[in-house]
């Protein structure tokens, strides 16, 4: 599409997610993430752009920057790079003007996701023109960059609301321990010191602990690692009563979509999971409820596919 800044593509890099404004209708207005070219050197980061979509629906326009992960470094791996707008509490909260933006530890940088003075493994929280909340949890901490919401963070490629207005996301761990969590403001949900996994071939990952005091333990986790990408709740009744409140996460390892029922709608524990689409065949980028309730879903292959699940 034409507008677009300039994209570090390779590896795990390129246009990495999208979402339009909650007045998209009336403003037009879009946000994306995506891998950032240093101006100098081979480096690059998760940037935050917002734009308007043209009335002919064929370019970007006014697009600016507003957020830059620092510090840029030479990797292409672990962007993160999931957006959502957020809404005040409850079931019929309105968008609140924030934006949360998942950030990965650029894998050769693990240790930083426990450290605040730069953006690798973090979740931020920004206004929607690129400003800081004054009620971000680290705002006036010294050595602390005042994006930051939660840290800990390994790569989270998943990101979603419940109806109620709570955040949740997974997160790749590496050789198992993919988490699902519910970032609370400040939270350290501690990757590396703590992990379900293991190191690529096997070992393990420092001190090999699962739990630590004053990190949070993950509300769901998975050995083996299912490699997830996409998340969302369905809040139609579409496909029944049965899949109402259930939560949907894309399997890139697997293949597959995972359907989570849970103990409660929209929440509580989860009871089981069901395989679909394992007769597609196909990497699971993305899941997303579209406007008419249904689900829509993204695969990842070099003809990947967009699909509409009907209901039976």
């Amino acid at each position: 599409m034409a507008g677009l800044p300039e994209i570090a593509a390779g590896g795990q890099g390129g246009l990495l997610d999208v979402v339009l404004d909650g007045d998209f209708a009336s403003n037009r207005q879009l946000y994306f993430c995506f891998s950032e070219p240093a101006p100098v050197g081979n480096g690059n980061s998760t940037a935050l752009a917002r734009a308007t979509l043209s009335a002919d629906d064929t370019r970007l326009e006014n697009v600016k920057v507003i957020f830059s992960q620092r510090p840029k470094v030479a990797s292409t791996a672990h962007f993160g790079c999931r957006i959502v707008e957020s809404r005040t509490p409850g079931v019929k909260g309105q968008p609140d003007g924030k934006l949360f933006l998942t950030l990965g530890e650029r894998f050769s940088r693990k240790e930083d996701a426990q450290t605040l003075d730069n953006h690798h493994g973090k979740l931020i929280r920004i206004n929607k023109d690129g400003s800081v909340p004054p009620d971000n949890p680290f705002v006036g901490r010294a050595g602390a960059l005042p994006e930051i919401w939660s840290y800990g963070h390994r790569n989270a490629q998943g990101a979603t609301l419940a109806p109620d207005g709570t955040l949740w996301m997974h997160e790749h761990g590496p050789q198992g321990g993919d988490e699902i969590n519910l970032p609370r403001a400040g939270g350290n949900y501690g990757w590396p010191v703590i992990t379900y996994g293991e190191n690529y071939g096997g070992g393990k990952i420092g001190e090999g602990l699962t739990r630590k005091a004053g990190m949070e333990q993950p509300w769901h986790y998975w050995v083996p690692s299912i490699a997830p990408s996409g998340m969302t709740f369905l809040t139609s009744d579409r496909y029944g009563k049965a899949w109402q409140g259930n939560l949907f996460v894309g399997s890139l390892k697997f293949a597959y979509l995972d359907r989570i029922e849970l103990s409660e709608p929209f929440g509580g524990k989860v009871l089981r999971e069901s395989k679909l689409l394992t007769e597609v065949g196909e990497r699971i980028r993305d899941v997303r409820q579209g406007p008419d309730g249904l689900l829509y879903v993204l695969t990842d292959s070099p003809n990947g596919k967009l699909i509409r699940l009907l209901p039976n």
